[in-house]
C-alpha cells in the first residue's frame, strides 16, 4: 500500500475530504511534493510558520538542543535552560505585571490551563466567551467555543459558560460578580478576521476590573508578529490578566503557553498542589525552537514590514467577485459570494501551486496568512494567481 492508502486506512481523519497532498519537504514559504512541484504556503500551516518553514536559525537551535538532551522530567521539576530562557524572553515582550509563563504543548492546552487558573484565582465558575469564537477542540476549550454546531454532539460540556457578541459594548454588562473570566480572541480568527475597536477593548478591560473578573486574551492565532505588532493587544492599549499563545510561537514545533502575573500563577501551586501539570509541556527541543523564533522575529525586522506587505495585498486583491477584504497585518480574509464559489477557487489554486483555505465559521472567505518572510514579488505572484483562479472558475461555470 502507498502512503495515501495508508493515510486513509490507518490515520485518524478529521473530515471526509482531506486535501491528500503528499509533501516531501518544505523550505521558506514553499512546500514540495514527490514530483518536486512547489506550493506557495499562503496560510503558514494555519498560522504556524510565521517565519517560514525550516528557518535556518530554528533548525540550528533544534540541532544544538538534540545534542544536549530531550525530555528529562515532568514539567516544573527540573531547571531546564531552554524553558527558563524562553520564559524570560517572552516576559520581556509583555508589559508588567505579566511575567510568569506556563509552557504547554498546544493552543488548546493553553486555553485549558487559563480556564483552570481563572477559576482557581477568582473562586468563581462563570466563564464568558464570544459568538463565533474558537479556542481549541478539547472539551474545556470546546465549551467556550462560539458555535453550537461544533459543540452539540459532545455535550455535556463545562457548565456555566455563556456567549456574548464580539465588539458589543452593551453585552459587557453580562460580565458580573459571578464571572471568573472572559476569554476572547484579540482578533477573531475562525470568524473570518473580525476586529473590535479601541473603545470596546477599553470598556472590556474596565468592566473586568470593576467586577473582579479576569481578562483572558487568546492570541494563539494573532500573536507572534502576525498583525504587525509582536502581540495583537498592543494595538488596543490594554493589558490582559492572562495571555494565550501557541501556533506561530514554535517555528514549526509544537508548543503553547498561558502567561500571567506571578501572583495569579502562584495559585496553581497549592490547594491543591500540582494544580496544573503537563508531562511534555515546554519540551526542550520545542522551547529552543521557540526562543529562536522569537529572536528571528525581533532581530530581522519582519514585524516592522508587516504593514507594508498588508497594504500590497490590499492594493492587488481587487476583483468584482471579491466582496470585501478584512485584514490586520498579514491576517486576512477575502470574502466571496458563497462557499461553493470559494471552494472551487481554492481547488484551482491548489492546481496552480498555491495553498489557501477557508475559515471554520466563515466559509465564504479565503484565509490569507502567509509567512511574514514573504517578499513583495511573491505577494504579487500569489495575488495574480488568485485573480486568475477566480476567472478560470467563472469561465468554467
Amino acid at each position: 500500500m502507498n502512503n495515501r492508502q495508508l493515510f486513509l486506512k490507518h490515520l485518524g481523519q478529521t473530515s471526509k475530504f482531506p486535501l491528500l497532498l503528499e509533501i516531501e519537504r518544505a523550505e521558506g514559504i514553499y512546500m514540495y511534493d514527490g514530483d518536486n512541484k512547489a506550493y506557495l504556503d499562503l496560510i503558514s500551516g494555519i498560522g504556524v510558520s510565521n517565519i517560514g518553514h525550516r528557518h535556518p536559525e530554528v533548525i540550528e537551535a533544534i540541532k544544538n538542543q538534540i545534542d544536549k538532551h530531550l525530555h528529562l522530567m515532568v514539567y516544573g521539576e527540573f531547571v531546564s535552560s531552554p524553558q527558563v530562557q524562553l520564559a524570560h524572553a517572552l516576559s520581556n515582550t509583555i508589559p508588567p505585571p505579566l511575567d510568569n509563563v506556563f509552557l504547554v504543548n498546544s493552543g488548546s492546552e493553553a486555553t485549558e490551563g487559563a480556564l483552570k487558573l481563572a477559576k482557581r484565582h477568582t473562586k468563581r465558575s462563570k466563564i464568558i466567551s464570544c459568538e463565533n469564537a474558537y479556542h481549541g477542540s478539547t472539551a474545556g476549550a470546546l465549551s467556550v467555543a462560539g458555535s453550537e454546531d461544533l459543540k452539540h454532539p459532545f455535550r455535556p460540556l463545562l457548565p456555566d459558560t455563556y456567549r456574548i457578541r464580539f465588539g458589543s459594548i452593551d453585552d459587557l454588562s453580562q460580565i458580573d460578580l459571578q464571572t471568573a473570566a472572559i476569554i476572547i480572541e484579540t482578533i477573531q480568527g475562525e470568524a473570518g478576521v473580525r476586529q473590535a475597536d479601541l473603545a470596546y477593548f477599553r470598556a472590556l478591560k474596565s468592566r473586568c476590573e470593576e467586577v473582579g473578573a479576569l481578562l483572558i486574551l487568546d492570541e494563539i492565532q494573532c500573536g507572534f508578529g502576525r498583525t504587525g505588532k509582536f502581540w495583537a493587544f498592543e494595538h488596543y492599549d490594554i493589558i490582559p490578566d492572562i495571555l494565550l499563545c501557541a501556533k506561530g510561537m514554535g517555528g514549526g514545533m509544537p508548543i503553547g503557553a498561558f502567561i500571567s502575573s506571578q501572583k495569579i500563577m502562584h495559585d496553581l501551586t497549592h490547594e491543591p498542589i500540582l494544580g496544573h501539570i503537563t508531562t511534555f509541556g515546554g519540551h526542550p527541543v520545542s522551547a529552543a525552537a521557540s526562543l529562536a523564533t522569537l529572536n528571528v522575529l525581533q532581530g530581522h525586522g519582519l514585524i516592522e514590514m508587516v504593514a507594508e506587505k498588508e497594504q500590497l495585498f490590499l492594493s492587488l486583491l481587487k476583483h468584482e467577485q471579491i466582496r470585501e477584504v478584512r485584514s490586520k497585518g498579514l491576517m486576512m480574509a477575502v470574502e466571496f459570494e458563497s462557499f461553493e464559489l470559494l471552494d472551487k477557487i481554492i481547488h484551482q489554486l491548489l492546481k496552480d501551486g498555491i495553498i489557501s483555505d477557508w475559515f471554520l465559521f466563515c466559509d465564504n472567505s479565503m484565509r490569507i496568512a502567509p509567512p511574514l518572510t514573504i517578499t513583495a514579488e511573491e505577494i504579487k505572484m500569489a495575488c495574480n494567481k488568485i485573480l486568475q483562479a477566480i476567472d478560470i472558475v467563472l469561465t468554467a461555470n
